[in-house]
């Protein structure tokens, strides 16, 4: 069998490669080890996308298509040092209606889904898992874990941040765990957060709460490996009131609303993002540290980039050309160091210990304050991140 793009990887960004590459004239295929499925209650897994990732998605025909009520817009930004540091951001003072929407992975994940079964230039292999892969001059050759095999012009890897096919094509990647866990839960409020999502800088931890519709937020806690390993094993009660303390009580009481998840942290690039017949998009390419609430935004950001240069190909010139996968490489090479450079100073000037005698503590929160009072650059940073 032979087609001109295969997609390992049906997660967020490779699905949503498949349903903007709709108009195109290019057969697809798309290999994913499981079908997506609803979460029971709120999934913790939630990402804030920005304005830029929203029209994206609403120009594939998505966004319209999710839940309305349970998506949940940010206005207000509130960001605390570990000492006296403040920023706050306001999608109003910006002249924007929105600074980000927050949503349910499992809510977005099945409307691609679904919308990618119904596409006709597209063929589903699921359950389906790569198992061999022989690239060549002219085509690559991709063999299935249940025998099957395929050739195509292009193969595009968005299998995740421990890529298969980037690891099968050889191409090196830069990594850096944070010796950092991500832990994620839900929580019902005593409070109503306003349409506000909040960010503690703690030393080395950093916390965050994003608003979920009604009173209900979504938690993102970066803390070190052990003592992260040591909260996930606490009892539901303590685990709430440890976040209600950090956050200090901002919302009120908080109940958790199901068991916590954790993962590591890393930073990761890979030394490519595109060779002849391949190019890697989303977390097989670049992994950020959370703290900037951006992995998803760069993954849907290199979906578009990647459709609209595959679009526009004149219809003789090979989908699978290095010149042509170049020229996606070139278009997201800049955004995407510029955002990596950023989180991880941020979590390097904050992992520093948070004596409040050290000079480096006085410079991290001035600077917030400072910043804060700068109206042009606030609104340069909201600017941006819409962008993004």
């Amino acid at each position: 069998m032979h087609v001109d793009v295969i997609i390992v990887g049906g997660g967020l960004a490779g699905t949503a490669l498949a349903v903007a590459l709709r108009s195109a004239k290019l057969s697809v295929a798309l290999v994913e080890g499981k079908v997506p499925t609803r979460t029971a209650g709120w999934d913790a897994r939630i990402y804030a996308i920005s304005p830029a990732n929203a029209h994206f998605l609403e120009s594939i025909g998505i966004w319209s298509h999710l839940d309305r009520a349970r998506l949940q817009a940010v206005e207000h930004m509130s960001i605390y040092g570990d000492t006296d540091g403040r920023l706050q951001f306001s999608a109003y003072d910006s002249g924007i209606g929105e600074l980000a929407w927050i949503c349910e992975s499992s809510l977005l994940q099945c409307e691609l889904w679904e919308s990618v079964k119904r596409q006709a230039n597209v063929q589903l292999f699921c359950p389906a898992r790569p198992a061999a892969m022989t690239i060549n001059a002219d085509q690559v050759t991709l063999q299935l874990d249940d025998g099957r095999q395929m050739t195509c012009a292009l193969l595009v890897g968005a299998d995740g941040a421990d890529s298969w096919v980037r690891q099968s094509a050889g191409i090196d990647a830069i990594q850096r765990p944070y010796d950092q866990l991500g832990v994620v839960a839900n929580f019902e409020t005593e409070k109503p957060h306003d349409n506000t999502a909040f960010q503690w800088f703690r030393g080395s931890d950093v916390l965050a709460w994003l608003p979920l519709p009604g009173k209900r937020i979504s938690m993102v806690w970066s803390i070190a490996t052990e003592p992260g390993r040591d909260l996930i094993q606490c009892d539901a009660e303590e685990f709430s009131q440890r976040v209600e303390q950090v956050g200090a009580a901002r919302l009120g009481k908080l109940s958790l609303m199901a068991a916590p998840a954790a993962f590591p942290l890393r930073l990761m690039r890979a030394r490519q993002s595109a060779q002849a017949r391949l190019v890697l998009i989303g977390d097989a390419a670049h992994a950020i540290h959370p703290l900037s609430g951006h992995g998803i935004n760069l993954g849907f950001q290199d979906a578009a980039s990647l459709a609209d240069v595959l679009l526009q190909k004149p219809e003789y010139q090979d989908c699978g050309s290095l010149a042509l996968l170049r020229r996606h490489e070139r278009a997201r090479k800049e955004e995407v160091l510029a955002l990596q450079t950023v989180t991880d100073t941020l979590h390097r000037l904050f992992q520093a210990p948070a004596d409040p005698l050290a000079p480096w503590v006085s410079v991290r929160n001035i600077g917030m304050n400072v910043t804060n009072q700068l109206p042009l650059l606030k609104d340069l940073l909201v600017r941006y991140a819409l962008a993004s």
